[in-house]
């Protein structure tokens, strides 16, 4: 299988996807962190997929999305964006909307929160 096909398989048999560096127990980059932590603290489920465990599939959705960077954040198969695309997603609101159009259970008040903290 293909890292084109593996990357288009997992993106959609899942509502959300994080490419990441590490694990979302253990991410390994601040960047990674920093997105997995609101997806974790929103509660939002997610699949997260550890790009250095794999050089085919790190460079593959770098490929596959048209995007230099990691982490990625996909939901419903199509591409997010990145940590500072989510981050001013998160305290725009517009991360809410985007899951609750797309069906994905996520704590609305955890969400206030991270923006009360920082605005």
């Amino acid at each position: 299988m293909t890292a084109e096909t593996q990357i288009k398989e997992t993106v959609t048999a899942n509502d959300v996807v994080l490419f990441m560096k590490g694990t979302k127990t253990m991410p390994q980059c601040g960047f990674s962190s920093r997105v997995a932590g609101v997806l974790n603290f929103m509660g939002v489920d997610f699949a997260d997929i550890n790009v250095l465990a794999d050089d085919e599939i790190r460079q593959g959705i770098k490929d596959y999305s048209d995007w230099p960077t990691i982490p990625q954040l996909y939901v419903k198969g199509e591409f997010v964006g990145g940590c500072d695309i989510i981050t001013e997603m998160t305290l725009s609101g517009e991360l809410d909307t985007l899951f609750a159009e797309n069906g994905v259970t996520f704590d609305k008040d955890a969400a206030d929160k991270i923006r009360e903290a920082n605005a």
